[in-house]
């Protein structure tokens, strides 16, 4: 009987009726499987501990290396190196070249704030190369392009004086359209060597408009105190010789007598003619409102 029993047992549904009484319904919606071979289990546990390697044919490189190599066969400087410093040099030129613009336009600004409108120009008395007398009050109503030298420059004066001539061509082609007329005016700062007939004789060299000036030693003092241009002497040699260091500009005068703008050696022929215009156009608008 216990044999019986034993064997009764073996069946799943019988043993849950012994073990759980009263629930076999609720048991029995549970499915029992059997269970794996432990071992078996194991020893694919213990197989997976070991590193997996990637399956390649003999004599296969490694990428590693196979990268490596190729970078050693390149060398250190490629042709997209090279392009990369040849942009990076251009870019450095240009920006050295602009830090240089941009400082000589800062230079010159400062230069217009310190000298100002007020404080440049004012009236004067002068003899012409005509040998009659000439005041600031004479040229109102003209533009006046007004540079100081000396006859016996030996080389800035004659540059700057062709540079005002051809300034001056250029201005007239648009003379009509203007509606302006530009006067031309040299001023010595040598009167003791600069009398009417040496100042004549030097500035029909240069433009046929071009109207000298002179005086007296306290007049030509006067009026380059008026439009701040300083002007030394230097040492007379054997035959009474001398070179005098003065300031390098061109000073544009309105039909008003006030000062307008100022051009220093840098300035070409063309830029004095376009700021010339500029300021001509400028006040042109203005009469018209």
């Amino acid at each position: 009987m216990l044999r019986q029993s034993f064997f009764r047992l073996r069946s799943p549904e019988t043993y849950l009726k012994v073990a759980w009484p009263g629930n076999l319904k609720l048991a029995t919606n549970y499915e029992v499987k059997p269970v794996n071979n432990f071992s078996h289990e194991r020893t694919l546990i213990s197989s997976s501990r070991h590193a997996l390697t990637r399956a390649e044919p003999k004599g296969a490189q490694k990428p590693a290396e196979d990268v490596f190599k190729r970078s050693s066969k390149r060398g250190p400087v490629t042709w997209a190196s090279l392009a990369l410093c040849a942009l990076a040099g251009g870019g450095l030129l240009l920006y050295v070249r602009h830090l240089k613009e941009e400082k000589e336009r800062m230079k010159e600004k400062q230069q217009k704030r310190s000298m100002g409108k007020v404080a440049l120009g004012g009236p004067f008395s002068l003899i012409d190369h005509n040998g009659q007398a000439v005041t600031d009050k004479d040229f109102h109503g003209k533009w006046i392009l007004l540079y100081f030298g000396f006859t016996h420059c030996p080389d800035i004066c004659p540059d700057e004086l062709e540079k005002m001539g051809k300034a001056i061509d250029l201005v007239d082609e648009s003379k009509d359209a203007l509606g302006a007329e530009l006067q031309p005016l040299f001023i010595t700062v040598d009167p003791s060597r600069d009398d009417v007939k040496a100042v004549k004789q030097y500035v029909q060299e240069f433009h046929p408009r071009l109207l000298g000036l002179t005086g007296s030693p306290e007049q030509v003092q006067q009026v380059c105190k008026a439009y701040r241009v300083y002007f030394s002497a230097g040492p007379a040699d054997e035959d009474n010789d001398y070179i005098v260091d003065h300031t390098i500009i061109q000073y544009l005068v309105d039909p008003s007598g006030n000062f307008a703008e100022y051009f220093g050696q840098n300035k070409t022929a063309e830029d004095i003619a376009a700021g010339i215009v500029k300021h001509m156009m400028s006040n042109k608008f203005k009469q018209k409102k």
